[in-house]
């Protein structure tokens, strides 16, 4: 009876230590602002063992200013791949390298084209595809186990983004060349695949409400482009915008660049083509007016 007993115990402490060590510690991701998070949720999605957090709140925008917190320090000190958007978005990313020397860092705008250094090149749907394709191979090299399943959904994303850039191309043909002015300097790359003219921007920094005499320059700028269109963000105040606007008859309307959003996954996963339709539907009332 004691040798059965003892079988059994072995068969049991084998088996349990069999599934403790076949188990791997999940691959910690972490993007560092929302347009990422938003990608690599699309990227990871249904494959086991692979966590994405976010740096910044989802709440916080783009990060010209951002400064690091303890609890970003913490969430960098557990990760193993932090997902930048580069192009000098992140002012911060030296401060992380040499806090976390053995953290993979990946800019995912590199091989993306920029326009006069901007970094916002997720705006536009062509940029967000290309930098899905950089995180699905970031995430292919960091966790080779699993390159297969994130290509496959690098690929039914990048499908859905390019449904959706073909469509807004289609509806907003009719206004190319419209002029228009924006809230701060977000839209190029946008402007640029869908041939907007974007003639002057308010603040000269984001968060950062223009002076009196930047103002009286917009007005006329305004005035002399015959601009009706004000693009103004939810993520800051329009308070500029529509100073602007009572003075030249223009109308503000909210673009929403998708740097900020809801921080469920289930809903975050598609926050970027439900934006960008409620964007195509803005425009076409805007110029439609």
């Amino acid at each position: 009876m004691k040798i059965i007993l003892l079988a059994a115990l072995i068969c049991l402490l084998g088996s349990s230590f069999s599934a403790f060590s076949g188990a791997s510690r999940p691959l910690r991701i972490v993007t560092s602002f929302y347009p990422l998070y938003v990608a690599a949720l699309n990227v990871t999605g249904g494959i086991e063992g692979a966590e994405v957090h976010n740096l910044a709140k989802p709440h916080v925008g783009c990060l010209h200013d951002y400064q690091l917190t303890t609890a970003d320090a913490r969430k960098l000190s557990e990760a193993d791949l932090f997902l930048a958007n580069g192009a000098g978005m992140e002012t911060f990313l030296e401060k992380i390298r040499g806090q976390n020397p053995a953290l993979k860092i990946v800019e995912t705008s590199v091989g993306i084209p920029l326009l006069d250094g901007n970094p916002h090149v997720w705006v536009s749907p062509d940029g967000a595809r290309r930098q899905v394709d950089n995180v699905a191979a970031a995430l292919a090299s960091a966790d080779p186990a699993n390159a297969e399943s994130y290509a496959d959904n690098a690929a039914a994303y990048i499908a859905k983004l390019a449904s959706l850039e073909a469509r807004m191309k289609s509806v907003l043909a009719p206004f190319a060349g419209t002029p228009v002015v924006a809230l701060h300097d977000v839209l190029p790359y946008f402007a640029r695949d869908f041939r907007l003219d974007i003639v002057g921007v308010i603040e000269r920094e984001s968060g950062h409400e223009p002076g009196a005499r930047q103002l009286a320059d917009t007005v006329d700028l305004v005035r002399a482009k015959k601009v009706k269109v004000i693009l103004a963000e939810p993520q800051y105040s329009d308070r500029a915008a529509h100073t602007i606007a009572r003075e030249t008859g223009a109308a503000v309307y909210l673009f929403d660049p998708v740097a900020t959003g809801p921080s469920d996954p289930t809903v975050a996963r598609d926050a970027y083509l439900d934006a960008m339709e409620k964007n195509l539907r803005m425009l076409e009332t805007a110029f439609r007016r």
